[in-house]
């Protein structure tokens, strides 16, 4: 039985990981981030050579030899439409292994519909499978009038406010190269009925290798608030590679007993070389 409610609560913990890979970087930044503003009032333009159409991320999850479960973000290969505009479908999947699914079972899926001109959300859709437990959640932005609308009510939102996948994309399209350590960039996200702020702070560089290669790192830390969407017990920090695509390459949620990492096991579909990746000689 303690075997149990231990995997119980390490599969809890895994789920932290899992949603670090998108929530850790929700954001809604001020003109001047580095993102053009538009002349058509309400819509701006982000310059981004990060990502495109037909990008997936693959990860795997897990403590210290022992995986537990996956993770994908995937931008599919097609443009949909929404509000006269072509937009980024872009999806976040996590997955328990099948072999522990008796055990815990967590399957969890995120979808964004995202502007690829202002890589801002137009939808929102979040479906949780985690054992026993069940969570639907929908919203769709206004983005000329800053609301949020939810199943009940609308909710007001800052300009361009983001979901916690579309957040993810977006500060990938930001020049994080023009930080330093110990900057802190504040950001802010809608989530259920309320927009949360944030501050990731730069730790530095360091070179990092997964089972996808060895990569040269901007690392960052998600600042942990009380009572907020990312309230936990230890430290989360981010490994990004530190070239134009600025991908996760490792996640690690510090806990008592060492870390729960995620790792990045492949890509593929990128919009560019990655840089950073240190090649064998």
């Amino acid at each position: 039985m303690n075997n149990r409610l231990s995997i119980r609560r390490n599969a809890r913990l895994l789920r932290l990981v899992v949603l670090c890979l998108s929530l850790l970087l929700v954001t809604s930044f001020r003109p001047d981030n580095g993102a053009e503003k538009s002349s058509v009032p309400g819509i701006r333009f982000v310059n981004n050579e990060a990502f495109g159409l037909g990008e997936r991320l693959d990860y795997s999850i897990g403590y210290k030899f022992i995986t537990a479960g996956t993770a994908s973000f995937t931008v599919m290969p097609q443009a949909v439409i929404r509000n006269d505009k072509k937009c980024f479908d872009a999806r976040f999947e996590a997955r328990s292994l099948k072999s522990l699914d008796w055990l815990y079972r967590v399957h969890d899926q995120y979808r964004t519909v995202m502007d690829i001109d202002g890589v801002f959300p137009h939808e929102f859709e979040q479906h949780i499978r985690e054992g026993g437990y069940r969570r639907d959640f929908t919203a769709k932005f206004d983005q000329v009038n800053n609301f949020a609308i939810t199943s009940d009510k609308k909710h007001p939102i800052p300009p361009f406010c983001h979901d916690i996948v579309s957040a993810f994309y977006y500060v990938r399209t930001l020049d994080l190269k023009a930080k330093k350590k110990g900057d802190i960039i504040q950001l802010h996200n809608f989530f259920g009925d309320t927009t949360y702020s944030l501050g990731i702070k730069i730790l530095g560089r360091q070179t990092v290798e997964v089972e996808a290669g060895k990569f040269r790192c901007v690392v960052i830390e998600p600042m942990v608030v009380e009572g907020g969407l990312f309230k936990s017990d230890g430290r989360i920090l981010i490994w990004l590679s530190d070239d134009e695509r600025k991908i996760p390459v490792k996640v690690s949620t510090k806990v008592v007993i060492g870390s729960i990492d995620a790792e990045l096991t492949g890509y593929q579909g990128l919009r560019g070389a990655l840089a950073s990746k240190i090649l064998d000689e």
